[in-house]
């Protein structure tokens, strides 16, 4: 009977942009509002402030992801060209290379000469994409997929402490958005641990830290304006 085993690495990418659009539309919105606030600004402005870093944020965050996701298929594609022209004037010594990766890995010298030879008939560049350079279709950079991700999350991740500041009394404010945007960090983080088979209590704690300091600085830095 064949067992199949699920892995995560494949749907990394995604989850990565995803994970971090939301992590820092909830981050980014709840600190701002909470700066505005801290800093006695009037219900008004801190609605319209509010919509202003989502809307910046969601454009900023794709197409940062854009260009850093880009950078990287740049130069996937140069190290593909490396090899395409190594392929195409030392076709032996290209075969000799992929030979001695596998015998590093604990291939005797013939099996690993034998499968070099296959697989380099079968799909020559495919087969040093994978085994010398690192490229598999699975991770390779998708720079609009990841920019898209990257902008649909943030504001998914945004819109909550929004909400908060647009519906809460403005009394208890600062206290609600703080508090909600904990709870949505702290699972945020427990998710993106379980998605990655990683602990979930380590993942959300450290989500969690690093989300309060935030807030707590730009907070501090609001009250400092407000004074």
């Amino acid at each position: 009977m064949m067992v199949q085993h699920i892995h995560r690495t494949g749907r990394s990418g995604l989850l990565r942009a995803g994970v971090l659009g939301a992590n820092d539309g909830v981050l980014s919105i709840s600190s701002l509002l909470l700066g505005v606030a801290a800093a006695h600004l009037s219900s008004n402005g801190i609605v319209a402030t509010g919509f202003a870093g989502l809307v910046a944020g969601a454009l900023s965050m794709g197409a940062g992801e854009y260009v850093s996701v880009s950078s990287q298929a740049d130069t996937e594609r140069a190290d593909l060209e490396i090899e395409r022209h190594a392929l195409q004037h030392d076709y032996d010594a290209e075969h000799a290379e992929l030979r001695d990766i596998y015998i590093r890995r604990g291939v005797s010298y013939e099996t690993a000469a034998e499968v070099s030879r296959q697989l380099m008939a079968h799909d020559a560049l495919g087969a040093h994409a994978r085994d010398d350079i690192g490229i598999t279709d699975a991770l390779t950079a998708r720079p609009l997929q990841a920019a898209v991700m990257s902008s649909i999350s943030f504001v998914l991740g945004g819109v909550a402490p929004l909400l908060v500041g647009i519906f809460t009394p403005r009394q208890i404010l600062i206290p609600t958005i703080a508090s909600i945007s904990l709870i949505l960090l702290a699972a945020l983080g427990a998710f993106a641990a379980n998605a990655g088979g990683a602990p979930v209590f380590r993942g959300a704690m450290r989500v969690l830290i690093w989300g309060a300091a935030a807030m707590s600085a730009t907070c501090l830095v609001g009250a400092q304006f407000g004074a």
